[in-house]
């Protein structure tokens, strides 16, 4: 049971005999919800995922460094973490001194070990998502790739612990928080709860599905071009994200691939 759900049932001081009587209190509430239990191959795929995610941030921290140093004197390159390569070549400029040479190297040198790393635990994660049928099936939504599919599989092994798709986007942190009361409804942004990992590459793909018009025609042009007249950028892009979770979940109960609009109408 996850710990939030079980602190309300604490009666008062925190001891070990009154933690065990909430977890026996909470245990019999009929709406608790449980964690799943995940075995050693997926937890070990997890791990994979994880140490990419912590590798990318390494590379984004070494690269606004290199960025911020060689600003200094006066050489810049666009936005984008490919960009960088650009940078790099320009650390032997006759701009840069001697003694800055040499310590902006350490920071190349760096980056382009943590850019091999991360290249091959891509490229095992992309292994795994050719051997597994479920994130195959995954990878057929628009905005979703084999490492977002991958992340959803090993993340929720049993997806029947969710009685909707909804409640699968709820849990995503994906869907507005609710401050109603009186009978009146108020919601507010969305609640950023649940799994970061997966929200984050949830979002990142539907902007890129929304920004590449092939995708954008796959997963319904005509709603987000609705969408895109009457809300901002971003808000588009989380609404999609969560129709994309609520598809991810849907494909997984019935065991299908994603259909485009038309194909499903006709």
């Amino acid at each position: 049971m996850p710990p939030a759900y079980v602190k309300p049932y604490v009666k008062r001081n925190k001891t070990d005999a009154a933690d065990a009587e909430a977890i026996a209190e909470a245990v019999t509430r009929p709406t608790m919800r449980f964690v799943s239990v995940k075995s050693a191959e997926q937890q070990a795929a997890l791990m994979l995922h994880r140490t990419r995610e912590l590798l990318v941030r390494q590379r984004t921290m070494l690269a606004s460094s290199l960025r911020a140093h060689l600003a200094e004197f006066g050489i810049i390159a666009p936005q984008g973490i490919h960009r960088v390569e650009k940078l790099a070549v320009e650390v032997h400029s006759p701009a840069v001194p001697p003694l800055a040479r040499d310590a902006l190297m350490v920071l190349v040198d760096e980056l382009a070990s943590l850019w091999e790393r991360i290249d091959v635990l891509e490229a095992q994660i992309v292994a795994q998502h050719r051997a597994d049928e479920v994130s195959r099936r995954l990878a057929s939504i628009p905005g979703v790739g084999p490492i977002t599919a991958m992340a959803i599989v090993s993340t929720v092994p049993d997806p029947s612990m969710f009685r909707s798709g909804r409640e699968f986007a709820a849990w995503l942190g994906l869907t507005p928080k609710s401050h109603s009361s009186g009978g009146k409804d108020r919601l507010g942004r969305i609640s950023k709860r649940g799994d970061r990992y997966i929200r984050h590459l949830l979002y990142v793909g539907a902007g890129n599905a929304i920004r590449f018009a092939k995708a954008r025609a796959a997963g319904g042009e005509a709603w987000i071009r609705a969408l895109q007249e009457r809300r901002p950028p971003k808000v588009v892009i989380i609404a999609l994200a969560n129709k994309m979770a609520r598809i991810a979940w849907a494909l997984m109960m019935r065991g299908e691939s994603f259909r485009p609009p038309a194909v499903a109408a006709a």
